[in-house]
């Protein structure tokens, strides 16, 4: 779309002025707009994506309604308060429940599993031995008394080689991505909020008056009151004073096995790995960022041999040992990290509120985080 071609209706209806304009049209950028017009019917929101479907995450991860699990768990408590985090991603999927529906999302309250081969006995140990620790600090959180629990005897229905531990999560589920963000695109349009895809925003100045000019790459303009920045791992192109650092996931999924059972969502080395049984029976299998944390420190979307080598690996020796399978869909998504487990949620410049750095859990932070911008600038906070 080239700004020299835009209609007199084009510029009135889609980039005229805007109340609110926000970039980024994942997860959070959605429920965010939904939530301001619930807050500001009257204002006048629009959403701008850089490409024709959302560009990180949010329709690319795996469909896990998950908080962390156990030996996640261990290593997130010693980066700050655990307990606020955990909740903070427990209140977060509720929300999104809340806001579309479980039908909607496809959600399935199917419990997760942590699985552990027999070399890793020692890892194993300690977290089996902190299941009633971790169990009593999120008892309040979930509502359950025994939110984990040794799941040992189970291993053998799956099928599983060189598994000698599971641990399961009862209050973990799964859910449909691609349902969730059509359903998110269609109730936004419906709140009269218009969501520009192929809009990349190219800068961002501020007037002397206190508005806001986006420049589009297409060479159109959109001048704005408020401004609320929600591209995760791609922030710092446009506020490269934020502390984000981008992660690629990289996942493939199989093709159709109509014999496989496996009920649930799981996770491997430290979440680093993780898969599920699709609908239509495909594995779906991702992570491995963690073979290379520097290569998938990046934007970029990509492949590497390194990671598809070790998925496939672990989707032919424990997932499924001894079959062959044919590989239908490969791709990779981007997350973004940071020092802290908690998103930004702040005014960053006058007018201009980040809400950002999900750190791999936008599922679960994403409609809480989006709550939350919402609620700042609906109040009209700008530094």
């Amino acid at each position: 779309m080239s700004a020299a071609n835009l209609s007199y209706w084009e510029h009135q209806s889609f980039f005229g002025p805007a109340d609110v304009a926000i970039i980024g049209a994942g997860l959070v950028g959605l429920t965010a707009a939904l939530y301001l017009k619930q807050r500001r019917p009257g204002w006048r929101v629009v959403v701008l994506e850089r490409g024709a479907l959302p560009s990180g995450a949010s329709t690319k991860n795996a469909g896990f309604a998950c908080f962390g699990s156990i030996s996640e768990l261990i290593e997130q408590e010693k980066r700050g308060d655990l307990e606020a985090v955990v909740a903070a991603r427990y209140a977060g999927l509720a929300r999104l429940r809340e806001l579309l529906g479980d039908a909607a999302l496809d959600y399935q309250p199917v419990g997760g599993y942590e699985l552990f081969r027999h070399e890793e006995a020692a890892l194993a140990g300690e977290c089996l031995e902190k299941i009633s620790y971790f169990n009593n600090l999120l008892a309040a959180i979930t509502g359950h008394r025994r939110t984990f629990r040794d799941a040992s005897a189970e291993a053998g229905r799956f099928g599983f080689r060189g598994v000698g531990t599971l641990l399961k999560n009862e209050a973990e589920g799964s859910l449909d991505a691609g349902r969730m963000m059509r359903t998110l695109l269609t109730r936004t349009w419906a709140a009269e909020v218009p969501v520009l895809t192929n809009c990349a925003v190219a800068a961002l100045e501020t007037a002397p008056n206190g508005q806001h000019l986006l420049r589009l790459a297409n060479g159109a303009t959109i001048e704005t009151s408020q401004v609320l920045l929600a591209t995760n791992a791609f922030a710092t192109e446009l506020l490269p004073e934020l502390a984000i650092v981008p992660g690629r996931g990289q996942v493939l999924v199989t093709e159709p096995l109509p014999d496989v059972r496996l009920p649930g969502t799981f996770h491997y080395d430290h979440g680093y790995a993780y898969f599920r049984q699709l609908p239509d029976h495909r594995i779906l299998l991702g992570g491995g960022r963690n073979l290379d944390f520097g290569a998938e420190e990046t934007t970029e979307p990509g492949l590497t041999p390194t990671v598809q080598h070790y998925l496939e690996n672990l989707l032919h020796d424990v997932i499924l040992p001894g079959q062959r399978l044919r590989i239908d869909y490969r791709w990779s998504g981007v997350m973004g990290f940071g020092p802290a487990l908690a998103p930004i949620v702040d005014w960053v410049r006058p007018g201009v509120l980040a809400a950002v750095r999900c750190n791999g859990m936008g599922v679960a932070l994403g409609a809480g985080t989006g709550w939350r911008a919402a609620e700042k600038l609906s109040a009209g906070q700008r530094n």
